[in-house]
């Protein structure tokens, strides 16, 4: 009984002495509780100020706020045609770019007799470097740019190792992504900066937010995309220019098959520009759809092993 005696005066010195360290403990976790319930309200706030208050609001005149014409590089892509089909559903002439010309004319003449609007089609080979700017700074000579689209490329999406990709598909991947963003901005941007409005959306993907494997090219050109776009809002965005970052998730492409597998989660290209569209003017970085932003958060959460391992697997199974 002594022995037992002792425990209790024993346990009842330790509670007494800890007690201080339990009331601490309790508002630390108190604290930590509160802080995130706050980001939580914040991040729902976010979700609904930007992807669903936009709709409720009245139609904008985005001539009048950014430009009259559109010039849309990488036109050949389901994102790209579907947010040029977008803008000109606005009363928005656009300028199609693009390396692959086997259905450009096609898309520009859709356009043009959907909507009314004036469309010029240019194919420009980006492997050549400044020889290519010529007929593009010809095109927009004398127009009113409002708007500069540059789309990811989706046909050098090659599941390889680096090391066995060839010198040629290394640079047709650079330079249908990095060259050819880099090269129509710096061609269009001068008379924006000039007249002190007008917009620059960069579309690339969400996956940029962590490394892909056997992507590494088309992976680090989806970052430079955002962080070019980034970039150029700090130096320009004072200056009356609106620059975002579109990181859309999975998308359905144009062909037939794809349409089985639309739905809330993989919307069509044409509902997707229709929410992205909502957004310009609202966030510099966003996926442009609201059950894309809820996937962005949480990629953010899991840790980088987790990824990989998804990805992987989604690789082979690709």
């Amino acid at each position: 009984m002594a022995a037992v005696d002792s425990f209790h005066l024993l346990y009842r010195e330790i509670a007494r002495s800890c007690n201080c360290y339990m009331e601490t403990l309790a508002l630390v976790g108190a604290c930590y509780t509160a802080s995130k319930a706050v980001i939580l309200l914040r991040d729902c706030y976010s979700l609904i100020r930007l992807h669903f208050i936009p709709r409720l609001v009245y139609r904008r005149d985005l001539s009048q706020q950014y430009g009259e014409w559109a010039v849309i590089c990488g036109a050949s892509e389901a994102i790209a045609k579907a947010y040029a089909e977008e803008l000109a559903r606005h009363g928005i002439c656009v300028i199609l770019i693009s390396s692959d010309v086997r259905n450009l004319s096609d898309t520009a003449r859709s356009i043009t007799d959907t909507y009314g609007v004036e469309t010029i089609s240019i194919k420009a080979d980006f492997s050549r470097g400044p020889s290519a700017c010529k007929p593009l700074s010809d095109a927009m000579c004398g127009k009113n740019i409002g708007f500069i689209v540059n789309s990811l490329d989706g046909s050098v999406d090659l599941s390889r190792d680096f090391l066995d990709l060839s010198e040629a598909e290394m640079w047709d991947t650079l330079n249908k992504n990095i060259v050819a963003a880099t090269l129509v901005t710096r061609l269009a941007l001068p008379s924006m900066v000039e007249r002190g409005k007008g917009a620059v959306v960069n579309i690339s993907t969400g996956g940029c937010l962590r490394p892909i494997p056997g992507k590494g090219i088309l992976s680090a050109s989806t970052a430079f995309l955002d962080n070019f776009s980034r970039a150029l809002h700090y130096e320009y965005g004072h200056r009356g220019i609106f620059v975002q970052s579109l990181l859309p998730f999975s998308v359905a492409s144009q062909r037939p098959e794809d349409h089985a597998a639309t739905g809330w989660l993989i919307p069509s290209p044409q509902v997707y520009a229709r929410h992205a569209l909502l957004t310009l003017g609202i966030s510099h970085r966003t996926t442009g759809y609201w059950p894309h932003t809820i996937q962005f958060r949480l990629v953010q959460c899991l840790p980088e092993w987790i990824w990989l391992l998804g990805t992987r697997v989604l690789t082979r199974g690709s």
